[in-house]
């Protein structure tokens, strides 16, 4: 506060550049209220300039029952309670006019021991920024216990109201149809080359039926025939059998390579290397 006091008085009170903090002292209650009461009260303060009176009236504040007050706030104390209690002193708040018939009327205050020091600041159309008070205390707003019923209600109602689509009537300008028309990449076409092979659905291990092991290990052989090496994915693939039973040919007829350029792949173990090469000048 004491860098913006000297900012203010470095120039006249008409300054811009400068900060009005003459009422940097005003004590200002800080209310965090529900975004019901903040919108209904803003709605009532564009036309009249509306406070907040309290029980102890005074000459110069407005009588509750006229029209320019936006709420009635209210201090209960008990006098056998100890101070150090919160319950001591209890507040409650009693709006003047609610725009929804479910809305809260009566709400309680909760008010905060600790909170960090804050000070209010406004600006003007033309620029112009000043303290309006610093925050002596600071409350949390929620609908009083006779009210919940009527908050609940009122919750359900914005629910179903945000559930409901807004249905739009528009007029097409355009009455040809050529918006109506599907796009060309809408539509799903076969491939018209008759070498593409479709890739055909994944079927569940558990329908797989198993082949005989004697020709499963012939079908490996001819596979690493074709190719040295091959994944366990590209080996389901290939003949369509379980995961578990292909694993268990490959511990006995290959390697698994978890290392080089070949790594994640499977290659046949050397001596039924060299009996595959004895077998095809024979065939």
């Amino acid at each position: 506060m004491e860098k913006k006091e000297k900012i203010s008085n470095g120039g006249s009170s008409n300054n811009k550049e400068g900060i009005e903090t003459s009422n940097q002292n005003t004590p200002v209650w800080l209310l965090k209220c529900p975004p019901i009461v903040s919108r209904s009260w803003m709605s009532q303060s564009i036309t009249t300039n509306n406070t907040i009176v309290s029980d102890d009236l005074t000459a110069s504040a407005p009588h509750p029952n006229s029209s320019h007050y936006l709420a009635k706030l209210t201090l209960s104390i008990d006098p056998l309670a100890s101070d150090e209690d919160p319950l001591s002193r209890q507040f409650t708040m009693e709006m003047a006019k609610n725009d929804s018939e479910n809305a809260p009327k009566c709400y309680s205050l909760d008010m905060h021991k600790e909170f960090i020091p804050m000070c209010v600041f406004s600006q003007m159309k033309e620029g112009k920024i000043a303290v309006e008070g610093k925050v002596l205390q600071k409350f949390d707003m929620k609908p009083h216990s006779e009210s919940i019923q009527d908050y609940s209600r009122l919750c359900r109602e914005r629910t179903n109201k945000y559930m409901v689509k807004t249905r739009q009537v528009k007029v097409i300008e355009n009455d040809r149809g050529e918006h109506m028309m599907p796009k060309p990449a809408m539509f799903s076409h076969m491939p018209s080359n008759p070498k593409i092979k479709l890739v055909p659905n994944k079927v569940p291990d558990g329908r797989r039926s198993r082949r005989d092991r004697v020709e499963m290990e012939g079908i490996m052989f001819k596979l690493f025939e074709r190719q040295p090496n091959w994944t366990l994915r590209q080996l389901i693939q290939e003949t369509d059998q379980p995961e578990q039973f292909l694993k268990d040919i490959l511990k006995e007829l290959c390697i698994y390579n978890n290392r080089g350029t070949n790594q994640g792949s499977y290659e046949l173990k050397p001596e039924y290397r060299r009996s595959v090469k004895e077998e095809q000048p024979n065939q």
